[in-house]
């Protein structure tokens, strides 16, 4: 929402703006914990419900390592972490196609996840977006980074994808206020640029 109070009205006004690198980095954080959470209790259920597991079992028997248990260890150990990752997949994919449009970390920090447009982005563009982030990764990080430094904010994974991670900014003003400055912004339909107020001559 865009508009400007009439001269001595008063409202609250909505803006919508590129969601920064560190916001997007802490709600990141946020999602990565409790994430982290969700993967240790798989893995404790694991230990609690089958406590013959050959995951807890020794390695070591008599001063040497058997390898059986070692191998089926490792198997287990595998399998786990891929239920772990399918998990952390369907989260950021379902999250950020859903109604909600994004994690519960980006809905912390008031964050969601857009199109080019600002609008709702669907199943297979989260899908994509989400794949492209292994690319944002073995660029050793830069692909991340890019949202430090881009004009919309954007990582490698949403430059690709054509998406936004943004935020919603509320405020309430008194009387008539003009775009303190030219930039892009949202006005509920489509992105335009703001006009800076003219200078009285």
């Amino acid at each position: 929402i865009q508009a400007n109070a009439p001269v001595g009205a008063s409202a609250l006004r909505t803006d919508v703006l590129y969601a920064g690198f560190w916001r997007r980095l802490l709600a990141y954080l946020i999602d990565g914990i409790l994430l982290s959470g969700v993967y240790l209790s798989i893995y404790s259920a694991v230990q609690v419900l089958a406590p013959f597991s050959i995951v807890a079992g020794p390695l070591v028997r008599d001063g040497k390592v058997d390898t059986v248990d070692l191998t089926a260890t490792a198997i287990a150990l595998a399998n786990i972490a891929s239920v772990c990752g399918w998990i952390g997949w369907a989260y950021f994919v379902i999250l950020e196609s859903s109604p909600a449009r994004g994690t519960l970390g980006k809905l912390t920090l008031g964050l969601y996840v857009g199109d080019a447009h600002g609008d709702p982005i669907g199943f297979t563009s989260a899908l994509v977006r989400n794949a492209l982030k292994t690319l944002s990764t073995l660029t050793l990080g830069a692909g991340w980074v890019m949202a430090a430094f881009t004009p919309r904010k954007q990582a490698l994974h949403d430059v690709l994808a054509g998406t936004l991670v943004l935020r919603k900014r509320h405020y309430f003003v008194i009387g008539a206020m003009a775009p303190t400055e030219p930039g892009d912004h949202w006005d509920g339909t489509r992105w335009v640029a703001s006009v800076p107020p003219l200078e009285n001559s």
